[in-house]
């Protein structure tokens, strides 16, 4: 059988000291692999520096060969030309990945175009398919900001599968789909392994790991605690914290208490809401009461993120109007966005972030480092850019970063897409 890609005592270095230690695998053609670990555990550095795109003051050591080849010692320039025809990343945030001033299918068609050879309506129509495979007919022709975080994924797969590489490293591929999308990138991603590629995929989803079967690696402090056949790994680990993160899967999450609920402090009334001339919803109404949670659930692209988006008055509503109980301020309705790159600046280090915060809301250092301390981030952090750290970080500072203003109302947008079980419970 052919082996697609080894690994032999890969590592990676940062300023302070190694994030993931030397590890080793090789994955056959039709092989999968799939990389489970806590959030931070370095299991999305494990896939940059297999693609040779660590984040800069990071380095890597060690032996990567795809295709019997020995490609780490390459030059950037020709290991790049690699990317996308025998070697691809599908990224955690595709808001990073997708050109934000072009729309959503010719980026796709292009990529056809320029990295798998095919000629221009040979590509449009090959991207038309991917869409309509995918569920994103009527998406064609959005801007990545004009997609759900679902879509912006979906969209992100189809391009990078559109040049025929015969790796694929998926990075959270599922994040932030509902069961049945999720079903169905799961399938694609297994069809990858089926015609003779080879599948890494880094998830904190344990569903994922059990359906595309193949082997299991899992990571904890940038360390391999376990490895093996998935079938043995998922259903009897052999550490603790394998234990522990398959017990902590949320399907088996007990049922919370619904708390005795007080005076309205947030309404909705009949509203309409819509994106350009398309229509979400329509006569939509409820109440949300001091003590209580409301949960909204929906398909991909049913309008979830934009209903929060008018309940924070960033989105005006087509139809009806939205009523706050008196005594709420600028600050007490706070959102915690779904794809937290887009809710910081890129260029700024985080804690350049947070100092603004404490200064322009009068919040005493120490309440933040203490809110910081809670939610596992440890100082190191701040001196960071919000790509600098993992997905998994980066939701835990924006918890923070709205927890710290003290709001009356949070309004959570899958708020634990990019989590790992147990940090989830938490």
């Amino acid at each position: 059988m052919t082996e697609r890609l080894a690994v032999e005592d890969l590592r990676v270095d940062g300023p302070d000291g190694p994030l993931v230690e030397p590890l080793s695998f090789e994955i056959m053609a039709g092989g999968v692999l799939c990389v489970l670990g806590e959030t931070g555990a370095g299991k999305s550095l494990l896939a940059q520096a297999i693609l040779g795109a660590l984040p800069k003051g990071l380095n890597a050591s060690g032996a990567v060969r795809l295709d019997g080849r020995r490609i780490d010692g390459l030059p950037s320039r020709e290991r790049a030309r690699l990317w996308g025809r025998s070697l691809a990343l599908l990224p955690q945030e595709p808001w990073r990945a997708l050109d934000p001033t072009m729309r959503a299918l010719p980026q796709v068609a292009e990529t056809h175009q320029l990295v798998g050879g095919f000629g221009r309506a040979s590509s449009r129509a090959r991207a038309t398919a991917a869409f309509g495979a995918l569920g994103l007919t009527g998406a064609e022709d959005k801007l990545p900001c004009a997609l759900s975080g679902g879509m912006a994924q979906r969209t992100a797969f189809a391009a990078a599968t559109a040049g025929g590489a015969n790796v694929i490293l998926a990075d959270e591929p599922t994040k932030g789909l509902d069961a049945a999308l999720r079903d169905t990138v799961t399938v694609l991603l297994r069809r990858v392994a089926e015609i003779g590629g080879a599948l890494l995929v880094v998830t904190h989803d344990v569903v994922v790991a059990r359906a595309l079967g193949g082997q299991t690696l899992v990571l904890r402090q940038g360390r391999v605690v376990e490895a093996g056949p998935s079938g043995t790994v998922l259903a009897n680990p052999s550490s603790d914290f394998g234990r522990a993160l398959i017990a902590a899967d949320p399907a088996q999450w007990p049922a919370a208490a619904a708390p005795a609920a007080g005076e309205v402090v947030l309404k909705a009334e009949h509203l309409g809401v819509a994106r350009g001339a398309h229509v979400l919803f329509q006569g939509l109404g409820f109440s949300l009461s001091w003590s209580e949670r409301l949960a909204v659930t929906g398909p991909s692209g049913a309008g979830k993120s934009s209903l929060l988006d008018v309940l924070a008055g960033t989105l005006t509503p087509v139809a009806g109007r939205v009523v706050r109980a008196p005594g709420i301020g600028r600050l007490g309705i706070q959102k915690l966005y779904q794809d937290p790159p887009a809710a910081f600046p890129a260029k700024v280090a985080l804690g350049r972030t947070f100092r603004d915060l404490a200064s322009l809301h009068r919040i005493a250092w120490g309440e933040i480092t203490a809110l910081l301390e809670r939610l596992g981030i440890v100082a190191a952090l701040l001196d960071r850019r919000p790509g600098e750290v993992s997905g998994g970080e980066l939701q835990r500072l924006a918890l923070a970063r709205v927890l710290a203003v003290r709001p009356a109302v949070i309004l959570a947008d899958e708020p634990t897409s990019r989590l790992d079980p147990i940090t989830q419970h938490q």
